[in-house]
């Protein structure tokens, strides 16, 4: 009996270091096996956010004007009124992030679609003297910085070239509305029309050297959640 005992004592501990071992190693295929999948169901997800299309991850704002409801007007001081609107024109803004700092106001008119409502004046500011539209047949604006000034108002910086001269301006523009599907913005920008190589005037019309440029925009929200303001 003591014999059987003292052999049974001294295997005890080999058994216990067998099932140690085997249990050991089981427990390191489990903890690989999660391992695994961990990196499986991760390479997955990548896969997803990869294929799918960008709006799903980065929404930003996309809006469109509509023509019919808004203008662009024009107007000098003068000793005989001069005050117009431009027929063909095309704007859009574009933003690169929800911020509203991110936005792109972009504005192409086109020189030769003056109207004010007389002939003879018509084909005097397209002509070489004013907007010189056979040659440089596009006004544009496009905006580098916007500033929220209040909480409806705001103090776009641009480049804005008339008669193939860039030079900066601002635009102040004015919203009726924030966060809504739909809404217009008002807004003015003055340049000194000699900056720009209009030198010249009008026989017997006196005209000043200040134009103002009048903005209506009404827009509509597309896609995408609305920006988001400073204030």
């Amino acid at each position: 009996m003591t014999v059987l005992t003292e052999k049974s004592e001294r295997a005890s501990p080999y058994m216990f270091t067998a099932n140690e071992s085997w249990s050991r190693i089981g427990n390191e295929r489990s903890r690989g096996s999660t391992l695994i999948r961990y990196l499986l169901a991760s390479a997955a997800c990548l896969m997803a956010f990869l294929a799918s299309p960008p709006g799903s991850y980065a929404q930003v704002p996309t809006y469109e004007f509509t023509p019919v409801e808004s203008s662009i007007k024009f107007g000098v001081e003068s000793s005989v009124s001069i005050q117009g609107v431009f027929e063909k024109w095309n704007a859009s803004i574009k933003f690169s992030s929800r911020d509203i700092r991110s936005a792109v106001l972009d504005i192409e008119i086109e020189a030769g679609s003056v109207n004010t409502g007389s002939h003879m004046k018509d084909n005097k500011l397209k002509g070489k003297d004013f907007f010189n539209a056979r040659e440089s047949p596009l006004i544009t604006f496009k905006s580098t910085k916007i500033v929220q000034t209040g909480p409806y108002t705001f103090d776009i910086e641009g480049n804005f070239t008339i008669r193939g001269v860039t030079k900066t301006e601002k635009l102040t523009l004015t919203s009726d509305s924030k966060g809504t599907p739909t809404g217009s913005l008002d807004g003015t920008m003055a340049f000194d029309r000699k900056e720009y190589g209009m030198t010249s005037g009008i026989p017997f019309i006196k005209i000043a050297n200040r134009v103002e440029v009048n903005v209506r925009l009404k827009w509509r929200r597309v896609s995408g959640p609305p920006p988001i303001f400073q204030q």
